[in-house]
């Protein structure tokens, strides 16, 4: 019995990763369609390559004509979700400035410089200002945008936890725009959780105790001398000597 030999085009076809894609050829025009498509697999699976992303926005500078809008303004809504990372900044600076001056793009550096400056009222007003922005993430959509929000709540108490020792409730609420029963909840998730403690008082006056660390509790960083291994300094006697 003969053995049916494979054809060029069957021994040809090999499935690769668009990671793997990109690790292999990121300039290669033939992959751009590829790569948006898993932009919007990333927002539909709530998963994040920034170097995807990048690469995606490399290829847009070389083949202005295929660039999509739509597509862009996902990868910056994805990259806003990724602070304190600098991905936004690292994505915009790809973007032609003529895309930048269209609305929804000056919209979205306005909201990360909100973020970027800890001012978070203003952050949530605009972004339910422009939902219709905040939402090209079209998988995510519910309330606000229910992945987004989530994401930016958590850089929001990421902030506060290198500011605030004790934090009092309506600074909380006002940061991750939670109120009322729903925050009563989110705070005992927090202390049953994540070692937050809830101090007696109720309403605005009750105070939040966040986890120490060594940027709300200063004496906890180590000092240059500290971390300094011993066998480094006595190393150093016999030359002093």
């Amino acid at each position: 019995m003969v053995r049916e030999r494979e054809t060029p085009k069957q021994q040809q076809q090999v499935s690769y990763t668009v990671e793997q894609l990109v690790a292999v050829n990121p300039y290669n025009p033939d992959i751009l369609p590829d790569l948006e498509n898993y932009v919007n697999e990333q927002v539909s699976s709530q998963t994040y390559s920034l170097d995807a992303n990048l690469c995606l926005l490399r290829l847009y500078q070389f083949e202005p004509e295929r660039m999509s809008t739509q597509i862009v303004a996902r990868i910056l809504v994805k990259a806003l979700m990724a602070m304190p990372a600098p991905d936004f900044s690292l994505c915009l600076f790809l973007i032609p400035e003529r895309v930048q001056m269209e609305e929804q793009f000056k919209t979205l550096i306005v909201l990360s410089h909100y973020l970027e400056t800890g001012r978070f009222r203003q952050f949530w007003d605009e972004a339910a200002k422009n939902r219709h922005i905040v939402e090209a993430v079209p998988a995510l959509t519910r309330g606000l945008n229910a992945g987004f929000e989530q994401a930016i709540q958590t850089y929001a108490i990421h902030v506060l936890s290198l500011t605030y020792q004790k934090i009092p409730r309506p600074v909380l609420a006002e940061a991750i725009n939670i109120e009322g029963l729903s925050l009563d909840k989110f705070l005992e998730h927090q202390a049953a959780n994540s070692g937050w403690i809830l101090e007696k008082g109720h309403g605005r006056g009750q105070l939040i105790v966040l986890p120490r660390n060594e940027f709300n509790h200063p004496e906890l960083k180590k000092s240059t001398a500290d971390s300094v291994p011993l066998e480094h300094i006595t190393r150093i006697f016999p030359i002093l000597g």
